[in-house]
């Protein structure tokens, strides 16, 4: 699958979104190592705190169904009215988990406004300096026996 097919399947995923507050919508698609794709959106809730963004939206989603190798996501994020405008990176929160269960130079995270305009990073650019600890084995997440 080709950067531009993942940042589609972003912006489709971002129609689900449920963002009656901030009124600004995510999308998020996630490349697994067998080229299965987990879509997520951002989930708002009054209490913002137990609100859920949509990269770990689609994290969660593949993690619960035993899942725990990725190679890529695609983000794509706007306001209600006037849509996917710029480029929406992911937040601190969101990149942390990226780091547990992503290698830092081989996950790859693509912030996209549409199929042709998209910037294209490593999860160690995007978070030099983390302490990558379940990931550093160079295999992916290893479960705890």
């Amino acid at each position: 699958m080709n950067y531009s097919e993942l940042v589609k399947l972003a912006l489709e995923a971002r129609e689900m979104a449920y963002a009656p507050y901030s009124h600004w919508k995510v999308g998020a698609a996630l490349l697994t190592s067998d080229d299965k794709v987990y879509k997520g959106c951002n989930i708002e809730n009054g209490g913002f705190t137990a609100t859920n963004c949509a990269e770990r939206t689609a994290f969660f989603k593949a993690i619960s169904e035993g899942i725990y190798n990725f190679k890529a996501i695609a983000i794509v994020g706007g306001n209600d009215k006037e849509g996917v405008t710029s480029y929406c990176y992911p937040c601190g929160v969101c990149r942390q988990v990226m780091s547990e269960f992503c290698l830092p130079d081989d996950f790859t995270i693509i912030v996209g406004k549409n199929e042709n305009e998209y910037k294209v990073h490593s999860l160690r650019e995007l978070l030099p300096e983390a302490v990558y600890i379940a990931a550093n084995e160079g295999e992916g997440f290893k479960a705890l026996d």
